[in-house]
């Protein structure tokens, strides 16, 4: 079992930054390939960027290639996103995820634990 707690949401203009954290709780938290989705009002919840259990590897949405940036700590069992360069389509719940079904996590039927999710919303 898996829990996973994000934060670092927020209100943030446009063109600026925030700094999503996600904290796992576990002592396997290295054997999970994890990542972050986004749901917005009124659509179905998407995938955003996934990073390999070493971190050595990563996989982006087109999306948001170039703006976002994922990382992971497995000492502190924290996986990050820092997003940069933000516009109003990116305004969502982003929700953390974990899975072990196999490389790269970027389908909802994919993830095996998920976080609560927490507000970025993006005015321009």
């Amino acid at each position: 079992q898996v829990q996973l707690v994000e934060s670092g949401g927020g209100l943030v203009q446009a063109g600026g930054s925030l700094r999503l954290s996600c904290a796992a709780s576990g002592r396997t938290f290295s054997s999970y390939f994890m990542g972050w989705f986004r749901q917005a009002p009124g659509k179905e919840r998407e995938f955003v960027v996934a990073i390999s259990r070493s971190g050595g590897n990563t996989y982006y949405a087109d999306s948001v290639k170039g703006r976002f940036t994922i990382s992971r700590d497995n000492v502190k069992n924290t996986v990050y996103l820092q997003m940069n360069s933000l516009k109003p389509e990116d305004t969502a719940v982003y929700y953390c995820a974990a899975g072990n079904s196999g490389w790269p996590i970027n389908r909802v039927n994919v993830v095996d634990y998920w976080g609560q999710g927490t507000q970025v919303t993006v005015s321009s």
